[in-house]
C-alpha cells in the first residue's frame, strides 16, 4: 500500500510517495520516490502578490505529472498542501480550482500554525530525549515556523513571514523580524536549556556540507563557521565549485542567517537534523486519519 504527499511551497513542489508498513499494528513508512521541482511560486507571490499565467501553467503541468504518478505508483490516498506563496497569492483559490479541473488534485491551502503541526507530525524527535526541551524550526521559502516542547508537551507555536525568497525579494520586514526575536525570547526565558530541531531541505544541505556525524546535533559554532564558508563564494562558485544546485545556492544563505538568528535568539547551543520535512508530516497525517477510520 502507498501513500503520497505533496508540498506545494514558495521555493520548490515535491512529491513523496510512501511505501506504508503495518507490522503487527504498528504502522510505518518507508520513503519509495521523492521529485521536487524548483517552481519558485514565492518570486510571484511576495513581489506581485498573485501567481503569473505562467507560473500557474507550471505548477498545474507539475500537478499533473505528480497525479500520473500517483496512478502509476497505485497510490491509495494522499494528501496536498500549500503553504505560503498560495496563502498570500491573491488568484490561489482560482489557481487550485484549475489544479482540481485539470489535474484531479485537491490543493489545500494550509495556514502556518497547521503547517506547524504537519511538521510536527514528522514525528523528528524520535531518536532524541522527549523529556527536554526543543525548539522546532522550520525554515522555508515564505514561513518560519517554530513551535517549543517542553518534556513532550507542546507550549508556544507561531508562524513568522520570514522565508528564503522573501528575503532574496526584499519582502521580510523588520516588525517581523522583531516579533520573531520578542516571541523566542518570551518564550524560552523560561527554561535553562533548549535544543534545536531543524527540518527543511536547507538545514538538511547545511547538515551534510558541514560533515558531522550522523545523528550528532550541529553546534551554534559549527554552523556559524559554515554560513561564513559559504558566503565567501559567489553565488557562481557556490554552483560550479561546491556543486551546489542552482536553485539552492542563493536560499541556502538567507536560511543559515535564519537559523543563526534563532538559536542566538532562543539560547540554542545545537541543533538536532533528522532530515524530515513536510512531506514526510503529511504521510504521517495520512496514516493518523486512516487508522482513525478502521
Amino acid at each position: 500500500m502507498r501513500y503520497a504527499a505533496i508540498d506545494t511551497g514558495s521555493n520548490a513542489v515535491r512529491m513523496l510517495i510512501a511505501d506504508i508498513i503495518d507490522n503487527n499494528g504498528a504502522i510505518s513508512f518507508k520513503k519509495n520516490t521523492l521529485i521536487r521541482v524548483p517552481l519558485r511560486l514565492g518570486d510571484d507571490a511576495f513581489l506581485n502578490k498573485q501567481l503569473s499565467e505562467r507560473k500557474a501553467d507550471d505548477l498545474v503541468k507539475t500537478m499533473q505529472a505528480f497525479r500520473n504518478l500517483m496512478d502509476v505508483y497505485k497510490v491509495v490516498d494522499y494528501r496536498a498542501c500549500a503553504t505560503s506563496a498560495m496563502r498570500e497569492a491573491k488568484n490561489g483559490a482560482e489557481v487550485t480550482q484549475r489544479i482540481k479541473e485539470e489535474a484531479g488534485i485537491d490543493l489545500e491551502i494550509v495556514h502556518g500554525e497547521v503547517e506547524a503541526k504537519i511538521i510536527y507530525a514528522s514525528h523528528a524527535e524520535q531518536e532524541i530525549d522527549r523529556t527536554k526541551n526543543y525548539l522546532y524550526i522550520d525554515v522555508g521559502g515564505g514561513s518560519t515556523e517554530l513551535s517549543l516542547f517542553a518534556a513532550g508537551e507542546l507550549v508556544a507555536s507561531k508562524s513568522f513571514n520570514i522565508g528564503t525568497i522573501r528575503i532574496l525579494d526584499n519582502q521580510d520586514s523588520e516588525d517581523t523580524w522583531n516579533d520573531m526575536r520578542e516571541f523566542l525570547r518570551d518564550n524560552t526565558k523560561h527554561y535553562k536549556a533548549i535544543s534545536g530541531i531543524g527540518t527543511g531541505g536547507n538545514i538538511n544541505k547545511l547538515y551534510r556540507l558541514s560533515e558531522e556525524k550522523d545523528k550528532q546535533p550541529l553546534t551554534f559554532a559549527k554552523l556559524k563557521s559554515l554560513y561564513n564558508y559559504l558566503e565567501s563564494f559567489s553565488l557562481k562558485d557556490r554552483i560550479n565549485v561546491l556543486g551546489l544546485n542552482q536553485d539552492r545556492a542563493d536560499v541556502i544563505i538567507p536560511a543559515s542567517e535564519i537559523y543563526l538568528a534563532v538559536m542566538k535568539w532562543g539560547g540554542i547551543k545545537h541543533i538536532y537534523v533528522p532530515s524530515v520535512g513536510m512531506v514526510d508530516g503529511i504521510i504521517q497525517t495520512l496514516i493518523d486519519k486512516n487508522l482513525t477510520q478502521r
